[in-house]
């Protein structure tokens, strides 16, 4: 079963609660790759973009070590998310690929793979927390 199948079957599970579970689920594993982009000056964790139906392939030349202004936007673009938009969260700094694909001893194994495997899990998680 792919992604978005397994995606579809967790939230027809929660009901009605759908939207919450695609939100929270979104905040998960945004927060993940966030959490585990690598920290030199904080450049790349304050260039993780969300975007709501359209790629938003910007950058900022803001440090920010912790990834709250990431976490700020990222919250902020979720709460906007109405069914059948597609939630983008990317990284378009030139180096970014480099990253996932284990160019930083802090993040050998990348951000996006590792989060992406956790969906199954963040999706169940936000489904439990309505109960």
């Amino acid at each position: 079963m792919g992604f978005a199948a397994d995606l579809k079957r967790l939230c027809d599970a929660a009901g009605d609660k759908a939207e919450h579970v695609v939100r929270k689920a979104a905040l998960d594993l945004g927060g993940q790759m966030i959490d585990r982009s690598p920290v030199d000056t904080g450049r790349f964790k304050s260039n993780w973009m969300t975007g709501i139906g359209v790629m938003d392939t910007s950058t900022t030349s803001t440090y920010d070590a912790n990834g709250e202004q990431a976490r700020r936007k990222l919250v902020a673009e979720v709460a906007g998310w109405k069914p059948g938009q597609t939630i983008w969260i990317v990284n378009s700094l030139p180096y970014a690929y480099r990253l996932e694909h284990g160019w930083s001893q802090q993040a050998p194994a990348g951000m996006v793979r590792l989060a992406v495997q956790n969906y199954a899990e963040a999706v169940a998680k936000a489904a439990r927390e309505l109960k």
